[in-house]
């Protein structure tokens, strides 16, 4: 049985967009491959998923055109990771609102809890989602970072869709 309806018929673009990028697990999966951690292990330990649960985003997400898998040598296996594609990249606006929207109106529990999306080109934390409010500059994972410090002390740059991250 399935979890919910299947809203990609749907005559409105946002039921259409929340079919796929609706599910907070999907979310927090597509989180993990832009801080560049594709690797099933490490994101089943990042996100403290059931290996079911993880599978199946993984799977939707590689279905739908968000995520594609790469070989890797683990030092004598070969296994997959996942990398954002075209279509993934584009979904960081959609991450970034959320984040920032988080940050705006939720109560952090630590201060290692918070999550600020900066503009890389200028170094500064922006407000919004798709442009930079310091420079007005365009926002790509290319040119941007997200700062947690739970992660670490330093902004890291986003992987793009080439699988690949950026220089900060």
């Amino acid at each position: 049985m399935p979890l919910r309806s299947d809203w990609s018929q749907r005559s409105c673009s946002m039921a259409r967009g929340l079919d796929i990028l609706g599910d907070p697990w999907s979310i927090l999966v597509l989180r993990e491959v832009f801080f560049g951690n594709g690797r099933f292990d490490a994101m089943k330990d990042r996100l403290e998923v059931a290996d079911s649960v993880l599978t199946k985003r993984l799977a939707g997400l590689v279905e739908a055109g968000l995520l594609e898998k790469k070989a890797y040598d683990d030092g004598g296996r070969i296994r997959q990771e996942y990398v954002l594609t075209t279509k993934g990249e584009d979904a960081l606006p959609v991450l970034n609102a959320v984040t920032i929207w988080a940050e705006k109106h939720l109560p952090a529990p630590s201060d290692q809890a918070h999550l600020h999306v900066i503009h890389t080109g200028c170094g500064k934390p922006t407000t919004s989602a798709d442009t930079c409010t310091e420079c007005g500059e365009r926002l790509t994972a290319a040119n941007t970072s997200w700062h947690s410090r739970a992660r670490s002390e330093h902004p890291i740059p986003l992987s793009t869709a080439s699988g690949k991250e950026t220089a900060a």
